[in-house]
């Protein structure tokens, strides 16, 4: 009993030496130093102004795409981010959510500013024409795809969930899943927020 209590106890001071030991990783997926995710997203938000990712540099920048009849996925996702980055406390004024519309023919520009700042105020809602959305879900890897319903209007947009954190520098550093838990995003932003440049 006492050789297994110390061969445990020796087990834990080489591991508490060893200099290999390493931050326990994100609750996201890291995806640090992948160029082949991201982009600049020129792109319009809500009120007219035409929007990079540029322009949110020194911010955390969650970016998800959807659209604002989606019936299930869009609405949580906008949820559980409001409620990840109240998580933060005063820091919540450093990250800046995105929601990038795969709808640009139903979601005009009045509709995403009533429904986006709906889930936080601080949340903008951004929109293209076809081309510029395209180029947009294609840097990011996001698949999306009108799917007709029994009139013109009511087809709905299938699409990929996931959202993606980019950093202050501008990197894009995490992929997060579709119903990950405010607690292990707002984690996830605090590492990024806290980490040195």
């Amino acid at each position: 009993m006492r050789f297994t209590a110390a061969i445990a106890a020796a087990a834990l001071l080489l591991a508490a030496c060893d200099p290999g030991n390493k931050p326990p990783p994100f609750n996201g997926i890291d995806v640090t130093g992948n160029d082949s995710i991201g982009g600049p997203l020129a792109l319009t938000d809500f009120n007219g102004k035409p929007r990079t990712l540029a322009d949110f540099r020194g911010k955390l920048v969650v970016l998800t795409f959807g659209y604002t009849q989606c019936p299930d996925v869009c609405p949580t996702t906008l949820q559980d981010l409001n409620s990840a980055v109240r998580k933060l406390g005063p820091d919540a004024s450093r990250v800046q959510v995105l929601f990038v519309t795969v709808d640009p023919k139903r979601d005009k520009p009045e509709l995403l500013r009533e429904y986006v700042p709906a889930f936080n105020p601080g949340f903008i809602g951004l929109y293209g024409d076809d081309a510029a959305t395209k180029k947009a879900a294609s840097d990011f890897k996001v698949y999306y795809e009108v799917s007709p319903g029994k009139t013109p209007e009511t087809y709905t947009v299938n699409h990929s969930a996931q959202s993606f954190a980019v950093d202050p520098q501008g990197r894009v550093r995490l992929v997060i899943a579709p119903g990950t838990k405010p607690d292990a995003m707002a984690a996830d932003f605090r590492r990024l927020l806290d980490a040195p440049a």
